[in-house]
């Protein structure tokens, strides 16, 4: 998993093409498929732009993530993404009910955990120029094209300035602290911003070169680094390398959300659903029903329009 070391300069020096193209990334598992099924359909309703999807699974959810494929949407298999030596097993302090992923290298860890990573290694395989990372319990309800994430020849980087100094964001610093760990960042720059949204871009070749980056600070592979602390966001990890490696170089920044999210609480009713869209900022153009929260997808489907799976 070793990657050529690319100098920071290369990605301050090369903006993007006069028309970039642009990827959605989704990071799955097998309980979630109707709602990565759901994303399928509203996506290629309601957004332009799309050059290729690529759905990131663990092995033994590919044959049935398969069914969503097109010419334009694959599913990527974690094992082509990610050293051999994570290996995933059942987890037996869960009575097997979850799996959790274990080295001689890292922290054991669990799905979340490999999703970041695999949203990470998937920039060494595409070939767009933009990745926009959008997870698998988000439908779009509006028009939308990806073109929104490139301004003269940079790519959008979400950005909350500030977030962070305020009270009840301790896990989000401890995040934030290693991400600046990982990238080699001087321990008394301390940042305070949130990076940490749903349907957000990349810039591919950014990526590569801070893999690079911090496997020739740390002198051994990048998923090593990451996975070393249980407690990592691999947004916070790009939003520091662009603004504090890169000093913003070929980015811009943008704190409005595209997706209104229901993080918590109760599963909606169909009045409180539709209060909920009604409620849609003017730029937002996709909602998120958190998979822990239980919305049924049978009634999210039909709400939005398209009926029962």
């Amino acid at each position: 998993m070793n990657s050529r070391f690319v100098p920071d300069a290369a990605t301050r020096s090369d903006p993007l093409r006069q028309t970039p193209t642009a990827a959605v990334v989704t990071a799955s598992y097998a309980p979630d498929f109707e709602r990565c099924r759901l994303l399928c359909e509203t996506m290629d309703r309601q957004v332009s732009g799309v050059a290729h999807h690529y759905i990131l699974v663990e092995h033994r959810d590919v044959a049935q993530f398969r069914q969503l494929e097109t010419g334009s949407r694959t599913v990527v298999d974690e094992r082509d993404l990610l050293p051999r030596w994570l290996r995933v097993v059942d987890d037996p302090a869960s009575l097997f009910r979850r799996r959790v992923w274990l080295s001689l290298k890292t922290q054991p860890l669990r799905g979340w955990h490999v999703q970041q990573l695999r949203r990470i290694a998937i920039a060494a395989q595409a070939k767009e120029d933009v990745l926009v990372f959008c997870d698998s319990d988000v439908a779009f309800v509006r028009p939308f094209d990806l073109s929104a994430f490139c301004r003269d020849g940079k790519v959008r980087l979400f950005r909350r300035d500030g977030v962070l100094s305020g009270e009840g964001h301790e896990e989000h610093r401890i995040w934030s602290r290693n991400a600046g760990s990982a990238l080699g960042i001087d321990r008394s720059k301390v940042s305070t911003h949130d990076y940490i949204s749903t349907l957000i871009a990349w810039r591919r070749q950014t990526v590569t070169a801070m893999c690079a980056r911090i496997e020739k600070v740390h002198g051994r592979s990048w998923v090593e680094v990451v996975g070393s602390k249980r407690k990592f966001s691999e947004c916070m990890i790009y939003g520091r390398y662009v603004d504090e490696v890169l000093e913003g170089a070929g980015h811009f920044h943008g704190s409005e959300e595209f997706c209104r999210v229901h993080w918590t609480g109760e599963a909606l009713s169909d009045d409180e659903f539709r209060r909920f869209v009604a409620a849609m900022a003017p730029q937002q153009v996709a909602i998120g029903m958190q998979s822990f929260i239980g919305t049924d997808i049978g009634r999210i489907r039909r709400l939005i329009g398209l009926g029962r799976s």
